[in-house]
């Protein structure tokens, strides 16, 4: 078996699907190897899982983001609707909100009094378009008004690297353990968080939510999918699987240490967050198109 994990390698998702493989396999009876198609925000890889046999023998590792936002936005060559079977969620990821050393400022509210004062004095770097990252800068744009430039990136090493030399002034990217490691000494500034409650890694950093932005205040959601025809007894075995290995202790401190929240569910459960999340973008998209260039 293949899990295509639609992001570079050395982040969250590459490191979850790791530790997934290896229960997995056992339960199975066969290996399954971690096969990493990235770019274009994950669109790259579910454009392979589309291409893909719907025996069970291919499965991807993704974000909804590919299916419920990027379609919005830009080119893709799968029918996000039709093309895949959700097969289960897996985690939440919390979004991160971080100053560089090119933005002198303290605090979440001077860098939206900067772009108010100072329009497109103020570059905000995601992992690319369409993605989380982005819809939070969106959704910032939309309630404050602010004039900020988006700088899209391929994936979390470059976009960090640049971060550190200061090449922008804001980065929105995954909770991770190598962005927090920048924080504790000093070389990025935490400015918010998208999370349901403040984390216990970063108590004092307020959310979104707390700083008056309850629309930006995203989680990503992560999940494994299937391409479309997968028989249904398929499905239904490798999302029992999953759970079950969710709920170990092993998998839970893993998320512990990662700072991710479990998202263990059924099917059906998976496929309606799926089809509420995609109504909630194309809403956003409808109503504030131009905040999207």
């Amino acid at each position: 078996m293949r899990l295509l994990v639609v992001y570079p390698p050395g982040g969250v998702s590459d490191g979850m699907a790791r530790v997934l493989a290896q229960p997995l396999s056992q339960a199975l009876g066969v290996p399954v190897l971690v096969e990493h198609r990235a770019g274009a925000g994950g669109s790259v890889g579910m454009a392979a899982l589309a291409r893909a046999a719907p025996d069970g023998c291919t499965l991807a590792f993704s974000a909804i983001s590919p299916l419920t936002l990027q379609p919005l936005l830009t080119r893709v060559r799968y029918d996000p609707v039709r093309a895949f079977v959700p097969v289960a969620s897996v985690m939440r990821t919390p979004v991160l909100v971080v100053g560089t050393p090119a933005f002198a400022g303290r605090g979440f509210g001077a860098l939206v009094a900067l772009a108010r004062s100072q329009p497109a004095a103020v570059r905000w770097a995601s992992s690319g378009v369409a993605t989380l990252g982005h819809m939070v800068l969106v959704q910032v744009r939309a309630q404050s008004g602010a004039v900020i430039t988006h700088i899209p990136y391929q994936g979390g090493g470059p976009q960090l690297k640049d971060a550190l030399a200061g090449h922008f002034e804001v980065l929105s990217t995954n909770v991770a353990a190598q962005q927090l490691q920048y924080i504790e000494n000093g070389r990025l500034q935490p400015l918010a968080v998208g999370a349901p409650a403040r984390l216990d890694v970063l108590p004092d950093v307020p959310t979104l939510e707390e700083l008056g932005f309850p629309q930006a205040n995203l989680v990503s959601l992560f999940g494994i999918f299937a391409p479309a025809r997968t028989p249904v007894g398929v499905v239904q075995r490798l999302n029992a699987e999953i759970n079950r290995i969710l709920n170990t202790e092993a998998l839970r401190q893993w998320l512990r240490e990662a700072h991710n929240l479990p998202a263990a569910g059924s099917v059906e459960s998976f496929a309606r967050e799926i089809t509420l999340d995609r109504v909630r973008n194309r809403t956003l998209v409808a109503g504030h198109a131009a905040l999207f260039d």
